[in-house]
């Protein structure tokens, strides 16, 4: 049985690795995993056991009975803690609220990383496409295939925008670079590390993105 193939999506907010990890992963016929939804589901479970999200002791105790599951198939990815389907609730502004504080405790991305680790392990196809904060230098600083998606802080800004139809481009704007912010303090996701190639969509359409990804893993992973 030969390897999975790992590709590695790094990036700043904004930046689309989520729809076009997930957008060339269904293009190779190759798994997608979501990383950041870990992060979201506990932040829903923190909140929904009612604990101080700022508290990092009372987050640390909750791990041992956070029973997360996911997907990995780009087409129909679903997001489960225990038998709850949670796909849709961990993007409620009340859970994003409390992200950035849960995601800095070095406790919960330890748990997270190995968590991540082994949903990786267990993938049946011939690759996966895993995209989220720190995948290309923590979790998978070994796989063939690190990339930095990034463009412009405008570009960015201008895409969170029409994603959420009814905001201001100043409200997203703002709560863009408060979430770039908020995560630098833990990861550089603005620069890439060595060995990891940076795709810049900023003059790219979202088309042209997925090909410039697919692009870079076809080169190095000689697929």
């Amino acid at each position: 049985m030969t390897e999975t193939i790992v590709v590695a999506v790094d990036g700043p907010a904004g930046s689309g690795k989520s729809s076009v990890s997930k957008a060339a992963a269904r293009r190779l016929g190759w798994a997608y995993l979501d990383t950041g939804a870990a992060y979201r589901a506990l932040s829903w479970y923190v909140v929904e056991r009612q604990v101080d999200p700022t508290d990092a002791a009372a987050v640390i105790d909750a791990l041992p009975d956070f029973d997360y599951r996911i997907g990995t198939d780009p087409a129909t990815s679903h997001v489960y803690v225990g038998d709850t389907d949670v796909t849709e609730a961990i993007r409620t502004p009340e859970v994003t609220a409390v992200v950035s504080a849960i995601a800095r405790v070095p406790e919960v991305r330890a748990f997270l990383t190995g968590l991540f680790r082994g949903i990786i392990r267990k993938t049946d196809r011939d690759g996966i496409v895993v995209e989220g904060r720190d995948i290309t230098t923590v979790v998978c600083p070994d796989a063939p295939v690190r990339i930095l998606l990034t463009a412009d802080e405008a570009v960015r800004m201008a895409r969170r925008s029409a994603e959420l139809a009814g905001h201001s481009a100043a409200h997203v704007g703002e709560a863009l670079r408060r979430r770039d912010e908020a995560d630098a303090r833990v990861v550089d996701f603005m620069n890439a590390a060595d060995g990891v190639t940076t795709v810049d969509s900023t003059d790219l359409d979202f088309d042209q993105t997925v090909d410039a990804v697919i692009q870079v893993v076809q080169k190095a992973a000689h697929v």
